[in-house]
C-alpha cells in the first residue's frame, strides 16, 4: 500500500482544528435559524386551509450530512410528507460553499401543474427526472420564465424552488420567509 502524501496546505489544514471547530458552530447557527423558521413556518401554514390535514399532521424535520456532493449540509423539511407514491414538501436547504434555497415539490396525488403559472416567474422548476437533485445546475433547474407549457405539463413530479447567495446569511431568516409566504399563498389560492 503506497503511502498517501498531503501538500503543504494540506498538511497546513490537518493540523488545523480552528477550522472543524468553525464549521461546526456554523452548522449550529445553521440549526438554530432552521429552528425558528420551523415554528414561523407551522404558524404561516395553519392560516392556509388547502395544505391537506394529513401534510400538517407529520412533525417538520431538520435534518444533517457531510456529502451533498462532497460537502455539508442541513435540511429543514416543513411541511413534509413523503410515500411511495405522493410527496408533498416545502425544503429549506443550507448547502455550504453554495447557497440556501426553498423548494415546494409535490408529486402524486398533490401534483399539480398548473400551480407553476401561479408563481413569479424569478422562481425556477427541475426538469430534470431526479427529483432528489438539489443543484441549479442547468440540467437540472429552468427558469420558470423560460419553460414552455409542453415541458410542464410532460413533469412527473413539481419541484419549484428559489435559492440565494450564502452572502445574504443575515438575512436569510427574512428572505426564507418571504419565499415561504409566496408558496404559501399560492398553495392557499391554487388547490
Amino acid at each position: 500500500m503506497a503511502n498517501v502524501k498531503l501538500s503543504a496546505a494540506e498538511i497546513d489544514l490537518v493540523k488545523n482544528s480552528h477550522f472543524i471547530l468553525t464549521k461546526n458552530k456554523i452548522i449550529n447557527y445553521v440549526y438554530e435559524l432552521f429552528g425558528r423558521l420551523t415554528n414561523k413556518y407551522i404558524y404561516e401554514l395553519e392560516v392556509n386551509n388547502n395544505i391537506p390535514k394529513e401534510v400538517l399532521s407529520v412533525s417538520p424535520k431538520i435534518s444533517r450530512g457531510e456529502n451533498l456532493e462532497g460537502l455539508p449540509w442541513v435540511i429543514l423539511d416543513c411541511p413534509r410528507f413523503f410515500n411511495q407514491k405522493d410527496v408533498f414538501a416545502i425544503r429549506t436547504l443550507f448547502w455550504w460553499g453554495n447557497f440556501f434555497s426553498i423548494t415546494l415539490h409535490l408529486k402524486g396525488k398533490y401534483c399539480n401543474n398548473k400551480i407553476t403559472q401561479a408563481f413569479a416567474k424569478d422562481w425556477s422548476i427541475c426538469i430534470n427526472e431526479d427529483e432528489w437533485r438539489n443543484d441549479f445546475e442547468t440540467d437540472n433547474y429552468k427558469a420558470l420564465s423560460d419553460c414552455t407549457s409542453t415541458i410542464i405539463e410532460n413533469l412527473k413530479f413539481i419541484k419549484i424552488a428559489k435559492r440565494f447567495s450564502l452572502d445574504n446569511w443575515e438575512n436569510a431568516e427574512l428572505i426564507l420567509m418571504k419565499e415561504l409566504k409566496e408558496i404559501n399563498t399560492v398553495i392557499k389560492n391554487n388547490s
